[in-house]
């Protein structure tokens, strides 16, 4: 059933119950993979088929967004957003997988045309076949019932509720708030709103959207990582490049092993550890099969 099947209209308000979806589906193995290279299309490409390809994601006629982090007016170099070439990988095996569209965009920070532009997205996706970048179009967020902990009701995009798939495809860097943004917190992207209050109780509101929006295939760009001054960043001697792409269906299970390349543990980072306990994946990383390729 597709999500769009839940909409409601309560007097002038357009309502998406998606509470009554199905998410606590039987578990399955908690696999990661994790490639290094140079060539970041290959090492993207690598991963997704460690995990058995994109057509175990993606099936004919899907529509698939892919979400990236494309906040900041910042340079590839700069690692404050994912970088393109990790993201033209991913939308290249969706396609070829028989996707009949691949959206990707972005709730940006900072003007989203020079965002769009400096961090290289624009001139990857120039001419690509089926895949449209897109800036965000803010009449197109609508009032979902999440009936969280923290979060009751929050407008989302509805382009991310209706989509078959949802690929999942943050930086790993340092944030002044949350210590680290990964995938978990790259929802944060397909949020309308003031945003600004969910800093209150922040690993519980995030907590609340992942279980209600789910993500079908995280992929962690960590070619290059911030290590201090996000989530912005600018200078280039916090970036560390490391040349690396994680993936795996587990989102938590792929922000912990992120979590470790930053000299960290997993408990260390509270929206990963509210998260687990939601049940919404493994934070345990001994406890995972992880595929080096």
């Amino acid at each position: 059933m597709k999500r769009r099947n839940f909409l409601k209209f309560i007097g002038s308000s357009f309502l998406v119950n998606l509470t009554s979806l199905d998410i606590t589906k039987a578990s399955e193995p908690k696999t990661l993979a994790v490639s290094e290279g140079r060539d970041y299309e290959k090492i993207t490409k690598d991963v997704i088929n460690a995990l058995g390809g994109i057509t175990k994601f993606v099936k004919p006629g899907d529509v698939v967004v892919i979400k990236p982090n494309i906040g900041w007016d910042r340079t590839p170099e700069q690692a404050a957003n994912t970088h393109p070439l990790v993201v033209k990988a991913i939308a290249e095996e969706c396609i070829k997988a028989g996707a009949k569209k691949v959206k990707i965009f972005d709730r940006t920070c900072n003007d989203p045309r020079r965002c769009y532009e400096s961090s290289g997205f624009n001139s990857v996706f120039k001419n690509m076949k089926k895949v449209e970048l897109k800036q965000i179009e803010f009449e197109r967020f609508k009032n979902v019932i999440l009936n969280g902990r923290f979060l009751k009701e929050w407008e989302l995009y509805d382009e991310v509720l209706d989509a078959n798939v949802l690929i999942n495809v943050p930086i790993a860097k340092h944030h002044g708030l949350t210590i680290l943004t990964l995938a978990l917190k790259n929802v944060m992207g397909i949020m309308g709103g003031n945003r600004g209050y969910i800093h209150r109780n922040i690993e519980t509101a995030l907590a609340d959207i992942n279980t209600v929006v789910k993500t079908h295939l995280t992929i962690i760009d960590a070619t290059r990582i911030l290590l201090n001054h996000g989530p912005q960043g600018g200078d280039i001697r916090d970036v560390k490049i490391l040349n690396k792409v994680i993936a795996s269906k587990d989102i938590v299970l792929a922000d912990a092993y992120a979590t470790t390349m930053f000299g960290k543990k997993p408990e260390d980072i509270p929206i990963t550890v509210e998260a687990f306990k939601r049940g919404l994946g493994e934070i345990s990383i001994s406890k995972a099969k992880v595929i080096k390729v």
